[in-house]
């Protein structure tokens, strides 16, 4: 089965793994904070902090933007289930906004309309979550220009673009946003094994990310009352570290991102030359974009009623294609349904979902195999 993602790892990777297994700090050690520095650098963002899933960076980010119960947030209802959850774990109110679908991305227009409907019934979201699907920007310009007219923080999630760019603006450099937060799951960019980050150019903000990510705990002398201690809590966090084994792979990753990047680019370049003429449409980037290329995501041009997505998935795993569907819409998860969310809200995002495909982008592609994937998906394709 020819996966449709999976991760690149060298001997550089190996080489740094060894000699952390073999240190005196599995974890909170110096590699952790060489990684952020490294990633607040290739990203142009003041302050990065790194943590042990992109779900968990999520969290810390909601809950550092001073995110509380019954808040209101809005994200993407095409995208994993992250993008919603960390509001849930906030007891915030999620609410989603329909996407844009030629791109997959959340959709301007109707994020425009949204926001004038609930500033007339006092319902504006406190944080507003733009997913970057696939690894396309969204347009973060004019996402900054509607937060300064209706008052919202902008959380990034770009947990599948490290490496895009959006008018030559870095993905993560926070020039359009509060936050940022990546993912490093095996699929993504680059990996950690599991692990994630946000990135900031806040000080008050990125204080306050490290330390949700350590249990709330500020590290100095503690004394009361006679008792001695080394570190103080004064509010609640989580264990969320990220240790300097994962940290290890990040540093040897991001050091061959741009060789990465370049081999993904060329992928989709092949794909995008081979489709040409076919019934095969690729999700369309939005101008004057870079992409990361994490996802390629592929449409029928001429649909017919009894194509769903389920039903191509299963045919070409039967040839041995790993493809996937991005995503299921959030809203009509089982949990999000039971909170009154229901089928035909968000057309665009569930239209995405009947017909779009993800298939085969990694580093290890070789072009023979590529070849076989693109003979298989035209003859399927041109034939429905």
């Amino acid at each position: 089965m020819i996966p449709y993602g999976r991760q690149h790892i060298t001997n550089i990777e190996l080489k740094k793994v060894r000699e952390v297994m073999l240190s005196n700090n599995l974890t909170q050690g110096k590699l952790t904070p060489i990684f952020e520095k490294k990633l607040s650098q290739y990203t142009k963002s003041k302050y990065a902090v790194a943590s042990n899933s992109g779900t968990s960076a999520l969290h810390i980010s909601c809950l550092s933007l001073g995110l509380k119960k019954n808040d209101i947030v809005w994200t993407s209802p095409n995208s994993f289930i992250a993008s919603a959850n960390c509001a849930e774990y906030c007891e915030a109110k999620i609410d989603f906004v329909d996407i844009d679908y030629k791109t997959g991305n959340m959709s301007i227009e109707l994020l425009e309309e949204k926001l004038i409907y609930a500033k007339k019934k006092k319902l504006l979201p406190k944080i507003l979550i733009p997913v970057h699907f696939g690894g396309h920007p969204t347009d973060q310009k004019k996402i900054w220009e509607l937060s300064k007219k209706y008052n919202f923080k902008i959380l990034e999630d770009a947990s599948h673009s490290l490496g895009a760019k959006n008018k030559n603006e870095n993905v993560g450099s926070c020039k359009y946003s509060d936050i940022t937060v990546f993912s490093f799951h095996p699929v993504k960019s680059i990996t950690t094994a599991e692990g994630g980050a946000s990135t900031t150019n806040s000080k008050i903000i990125y204080e306050k990310l490290l330390k949700y990510r350590a249990h709330g705990v500020t590290q100095g002398d503690y004394k009361y009352k006679g008792f001695y201690c080394s570190y103080f809590q004064d509010s609640l966090g989580y264990n969320y570290r990220l240790s300097d084994v994962h940290s290890a792979i990040g540093i040897g990753q991001i050091e061959n991102i741009k060789k990465i990047l370049k081999k993904r680019k060329e992928i989709c370049q092949r794909y995008i030359s081979a489709f040409k003429g076919s019934n095969i449409e690729p999700i369309n980037e939005s101008k004057n974009i870079e992409s990361s290329n994490h996802l390629f995501v592929i449409r029928p041009k001429k649909t017919i009623s009894k194509f769903f997505t389920n039903n191509s998935i299963n045919y070409l795993r039967k040839k041995g294609i790993g493809v996937n569907c991005h995503y299921f819409p959030i809203h009509l998860q089982p949990y999000y349904r039971n909170k009154g969310f229901k089928i035909g809200l968000f057309k665009n995002a569930e239209k995405h979902a009947k017909f779009s495909v993800s298939i085969p982008v990694f580093v290890s592609l070789k072009k023979n195999i590529q070849d076989n994937v693109i003979g298989i998906l035209l003859e399927y394709y041109n034939n429905i």
